[in-house]
């Protein structure tokens, strides 16, 4: 057993800072880099981008960024472990491999988790007996499976672990958690069990605070966010992780950034939900439980956690087709930006009203005044205001209703308030809407699967 590892976070989301995994790799030493793609609304653009092409469905940025990081990931012995195989996490390890061949690389082995999209087996589970009722509204998914885009299983570390034991190089998932690509070197590498519930919550919690990306050391950070330095060249966190559940988060000191109490402590905070019980596949972590101590520049001991037994269900992240919305936006100027605005909003809801056209929700907000903090926002004085962009959303089912609403917009220049600007791209035109389905399904429904291609 290894006296500690070193995890790198590459990626917080897709589209993160392209450079981060290099640097992850190559400003000091690291045992694994995990890279976390994927959100809800990702995989049902995954799945749009594949029904187009069966040879697309996962994020395209990974090939790329193969060729920079795999010659020295393959010299330095570091493993790669990814869900930015979305739902075609095949195709983009035979990418991967492509890339590999092209630089010469011998002797890689690449693992694929697969089995987590059960879309096509909806009416399958149903026949079992689950009828995935949304965890928000208990409605059953039949009021929408005829809409379905995507349905995904969140697996858990469990399957990466096996590939590791396989002998993987890269490991690349479809849609696990962000923190059980953490969690999975850990268990690996300690031989943790299935029941050391306080073990793999402190995995897991380690798994949250780089799942994020540089969230945690010092990005998007709001407490005295002026003085993180060098965020041009942020570093991402690196979790160093100890046979006994013990993790220092910590970064390379040749980059930006900081961590400390408080930036570790945000990202702790960020979308838990209860506090007591952060339910994931592997365990149920207890963040009341965790300890922070600060115990050197840059690096703060995570320790303490507890935790307790997994449900017996997994998590599935459902999209559909609900519909269409469009957005159209003008700037008002001074003197009485937001006045102006406010009348030409009344004004283009008193057309559409005219027009008896049909929408089932239709928003206003006033960018630059409310946008951000709705009715919490500070109420200003209006003539302190240069300039505010009036941004109207409408959604609906009715297409030609939408479509017509994008008609709307451009008239208000000469037949509304004065001092407008800020319209290009044309009319706003009608774009799908596509909707979010959470639900559960027992565990015993779905097996995760783990193949192997090698050079």
């Amino acid at each position: 057993m290894k006296e500690k590892i070193r995890i790198a976070s590459g990626q917080g989301f897709w589209g993160d800072l392209i450079d981060a995994p290099y640097w992850q790799v190559t400003e000091g030493d690291v045992d694994y880099l995990v890279m976390d793609y994927l959100a809800e609304v990702t995989m049902s653009i995954l799945q749009k981008q594949k029904n187009k092409n069966p040879e697309h469905g996962y994020a395209r940025d990974i090939p790329p960024l193969m060729e920079r990081i795999l010659p020295v990931c393959k010299e330095k012995n570091i493993k790669i472990i990814t869900n930015g195989g979305g739902v075609n996490p095949e195709a983009c390890a035979n990418e991967t491999l492509k890339v590999a061949r092209k630089l010469g690389i011998k002797n890689l082995k690449i693992a694929v988790v697969v089995g987590d999209n059960i879309k096509d087996r909806i009416d399958e589970i149903i026949d079992a007996g689950s009828e995935l009722n949304n965890m928000e509204t208990g409605e059953s998914i039949l009021k929408v499976k005829d809409k379905l885009l995507s349905a995904n299983v969140y697996f858990g570390a469990f399957p990466i672990v096996e590939a590791l034991q396989g002998g993987a190089d890269v490991v690349i998932t479809g849609r696990t958690t962000d923190t059980g690509l953490t969690l999975a070197p850990m268990i690996y590498e300690f031989g943790w069990e299935k029941d050391d519930y306080d073990l793999l919550s402190a995995g897991t919690i380690a798994g949250h605070i780089l799942e994020c990306g540089a969230q945690s050391t010092g990005g998007n950070l709001l407490s005295d966010w002026e003085s993180v330095p060098n965020m041009e060249k942020i570093g991402f966190p690196i979790a160093e992780a100890y046979p006994n559940g013990e993790v220092i988060i910590t970064k390379h000191e040749s980059l930006g950034g900081r961590v400390d109490i408080d930036t570790i402590s945000e990202q702790l905070v960020y979308e838990i939900g209860d506090p007591t019980e952060y339910i994931t596949p592997d365990c149920v972590a207890d963040f009341t439980s965790i300890k922070l101590e600060k115990v050197g520049k840059n690096r703060v001991k995570v320790y303490n956690v507890k935790g307790k037994k997994e449900t017996p269900f997994y998590k599935v992240s459902c999209a559909y087709e609900s519909g269409y919305s469009a957005v159209g936006t003008l700037t008002y100027s001074w003197p009485d930006a937001l006045k102006k605005a406010k009348a030409a909003d009344k004004i283009l809801r008193k057309r559409l009203e005219n027009l008896g056209l049909k929408f089932e929700e239709i928003r206003t907000e006033f960018v630059g005044y409310d946008s951000c903090h709705g009715p919490l926002s500070k109420k200003l004085d209006e003539d302190d205001i240069n300039e505010v962009e009036l941004r109207v959303a409408v959604r609906g089912n009715d297409y030609e209703s939408i479509r017509r609403f994008g008609r709307e917009i451009a008239p208000l220049i000469l037949t509304g308030p004065p001092s407008v600007t800020g319209f290009a791209g044309g009319a706003p035109k009608p774009k799908e809407v596509v909707a979010y389905w959470p639900a559960l399904i027992l565990k015993e429904l779905v097996e995760p699967e783990v193949k192997f291609l090698e050079l």
